[in-house]
């Protein structure tokens, strides 16, 4: 709640920035223009600030949405790969899953209501050859980007993960009432079919709700690259929340042995974002043909160079901090240095959707107190329901079979 607070006081703030901005832009250019002029630029200012919300809220609650989702990807995978070090955690990647419904509405509310602010493929006569509007390329897409196929792609891969989170969750419960091992074998089905649909549904999904904000452009890696990026802050979530738990006195069979095998994730799968970051941006660098190097010149040095520092800096807190950070076998095993290092993946993450979205969308008006206001509000709200789950049910999956090897897990 201290969170959620503190969010909407920053979003006020960011608020009210804007509003004086309009205001003295207005006051500086009173002596030289008529009253229609200061109300078309209020009308303007307005409907910038609109435009900002409606993308904070579609930044924020993606990012948040993706991260939930990989809490039971994390679960599924461990499932088929039989793995026992996991099982100490498990309920935590659970608990990770109760933003995927909520997270699932807000999308299609923000969508039906907002489109248009986001999408510009939604814009009214873009796909129509008699409209002033009228973009052959976008028009070619209409195939693949149309209102009906767009919502139904995106309610089947909410509706897939929300099963699915729903359906591990209650066969872990049921184990913990009833024993045996058949609720196990049941969770490795379920996980399988599972990750083979999650497989093509975040690709996807990455393609539907991020790239196609940039529709004229694309890239074959994007889907992986979405991906690495919600995966690896899935990790860091995890491993955060457990170090907390710990910390508070639960959990006490968690050990550092756990700590060291979800750093060395988070420390590989840092390195894997950096590989297709790299890969996207080398080959469309050395290629430089303007339909793809559009996508970079635009982060680097296009409007007034408004997003070439965070640019840079998400390659610092992405990469560069967590490879250092987390290289030597002991700063796995330190708590206060797995703390930082999770913070930080979090928050660079959190800012790489940020330079995804933001320089297609809002171009040279983006900001910066508005969306940290908004995410502030989603992290207290995702907190709620995540620390609620988490309550509800043992810490520990009791009956597990792979319990004691968890419990007796070294590195």
């Amino acid at each position: 709640m201290a969170i959620i607070v503190t969010g909407v006081v920053i979003l006020i703030l960011g608020i009210l920035a804007q509003v004086l901005g309009w205001g003295a832009a207005e006051h500086g250019e009173a002596a030289g223009h008529a009253a229609a002029a200061h109300g078309a630029a209020h009308e303007e200012g307005h409907s910038v600030l609109i435009k900002r919300v409606i993308v904070s809220l579609w930044h924020s609650n993606l990012f948040f949405l993706g991260v939930s989702t990989i809490g039971t990807v994390f679960m599924a995978i461990n499932y088929v790969a039989y793995a026992g070090w996991s099982v100490m955690v498990k309920r935590i990647s659970e608990a990770l899953s109760a933003w995927v419904i909520p997270g699932g509405v807000i999308m299609l509310i923000i969508f039906l209501v907002g489109r248009h602010d986001i999408f510009h493929w939604t814009h009214e006569g873009i796909m129509d050859k008699n409209s002033p509007n009228y973009d052959a390329i976008i028009a070619g897409k209409s195939g693949f980007l149309n209102l009906p196929f767009y919502l139904i792609r995106t309610i089947v891969y909410l509706a897939i993960w929300a099963y699915f989170s729903w359906k591990l969750r209650q066969l872990s419960l049921q184990e913990d009432l009833n024993g045996g091992t058949v609720w196990f074998h049941k969770s490795i089905n379920a996980s399988a079919l599972f990750l083979v649909l999650y497989a093509v549904s975040s690709s996807m999904s990455a393609w539907d709700w991020v790239m196609s904000v940039d529709t004229h452009w694309f890239s074959t890696m994007f889907g992986w690259y979405v991906f690495a990026s919600w995966w690896v802050s899935g990790i860091a979530a995890i491993a955060l929340t457990a170090i907390f738990l710990k910390q508070a006195g639960y959990l006490r069979a968690l050990s550092v042995n756990h700590l060291h095998d979800l750093g060395k994730l988070m420390f590989g799968f840092s390195i894997f974002w950096t590989y297709v970051w790299f890969a996207q941006f080398m080959l469309i660098w050395y290629a430089n043909l303007p339909e793809e190097a559009v996508y970079f010149n635009q982060r680097l040095g296009g409007f007034e160079g408004r997003y070439t520092f965070l640019f840079y800096f998400n390659i610092f807190i992405n990469f560069v901090f967590p490879f250092l950070g987390l290289m030597t076998r002991d700063a796995k095993r330190q708590m206060i240095i797995m703390k930082i290092v999770c913070i930080a993946i979090l928050a660079g993450h959190w800012s790489d959707f940020y330079l995804m979205l933001m320089p297609a969308t809002l171009r040279g008006e983006n900001g910066f107190l508005i969306e940290i206001g908004i995410a502030a509000i989603f992290l207290g709200a995702f907190l709620i329901l995540f620390t609620r789950r988490l309550a509800s049910a043992s810490l520990v999956a009791v009956n597990h079979p792979f319990l004691d090897e968890s419990v007796h897990h070294t590195t």
